[in-house]
């Protein structure tokens, strides 16, 4: 049987060169794909193109040297003024036959208003969330969120999956990956203030950050399980305190702040979850577990 003939590489085009539009090109050339660069400051092309990308002399210029064209920058504003002066440039053809993928961070609202522009030029297109920092894209724990086109999703997922095998597809409403995004940044800057908090607490009474971190990863190790019951429990609307109820839990916050501000600690963290906490046992849910919050999130 004679073998398969071997499918050339993707091009790609990549429009933005910070740091998280550079690992993207960056991988990309690792893999063996053709990629044409282009960045408002031409400068910040030098050493993709001394890597073997190719630099385009503008945005139009760029996006008519291949199929699939990434942007990545700072916000949609910059996105949005970049892919009109493009297309501007361009002509009407410029877009034909092409696929965008936007892994610019920014809100569900303007990924779905992307998303509409790009439906009106006839683009198939594909909104991203980039979800670790730019050091991992390209390697086995590359995570990258994508949502909007699956025709477009399923005809370059292999070209997208050299930014990491973690590659999900999370639905057609283009503002999937963003929703997802401020979810996990949420949990994850949150948590971060939580845990320097807690560093600064034991700190002050001399016990150093390195010496805490193993009773950290104590709690750390149990968070998994803890999360499983809490999702079931505010998917169902449900809230045992069987366990632990609010009431207790706000007790225990207490002693934190008591504590803190005897230290001369800044309080504003933990205050924020103790507000948090007695708004939600004033509407009458004291004895029911902590995702009972859940209710006063959603309704402040």
């Amino acid at each position: 049987m004679p073998a398969s003939p071997v499918r050339p590489a993707t091009s790609v085009t990549v429009l933005g060169l910070g740091a998280m539009g550079t690992a993207p090109a960056d991988a990309l050339l690792a893999a063996g794909h053709p990629v044409t660069v282009w960045n408002r400051s031409p400068a910040r092309a030098d050493g993709l193109v001394a890597r073997g990308a190719k630099r385009a002399d503008s945005a139009a210029e760029a996006v008519a040297a291949s199929a699939l064209v990434i942007v990545c920058v700072t916000d949609y504003d910059i996105a949005n003024t970049i892919l009109a002066d493009a297309s501007t440039a361009g002509g009407a053809d410029l877009w034909a036959d092409r696929t965008l993928v936007n892994l610019t961070s920014d809100t569900p609202e303007r990924a779905r208003e992307a998303a509409a522009w790009a439906a009106k030029r006839d683009i198939a297109y594909l909104d991203g969330a980039i979800m670790v920092p730019a050091s991992v894209v390209g390697t086995a724990n590359g995570l990258v969120l994508y949502s909007g086109s699956r025709a477009a999703f399923e005809a370059h997922g292999a070209t997208l999956r050299v930014f990491g095998p973690n590659t999900p597809f999370l639905g057609e409403d283009h503002g999937l990956a963003a929703v997802y995004d401020l979810g996990m940044l949420d949990f994850f800057y949150t948590s971060l203030a939580g845990l320097t908090h807690a560093f600064g607490v034991v700190g002050a009474d001399g016990v150093s950050a390195g010496e805490f971190l193993p009773f950290a990863n104590i709690i750390f190790g149990i968070l998994p399980n803890i999360m499983t019951g809490m999702a079931a429990s505010i998917d169902a609307g449900a809230h045992p305190g069987d366990q632990g109820n609010l009431i207790m839990e706000a007790t225990g916050i207490d002693h934190i702040l008591t504590a803190a501000k005897a230290r001369g600690l800044d309080v504003g963290v933990l205050e924020a979850v103790k507000h948090l906490t007695d708004r939600t046992i004033a509407r009458g849910h004291g004895s029911d577990g902590f995702t009972a919050t859940i209710e006063t999130i959603r309704n402040p």
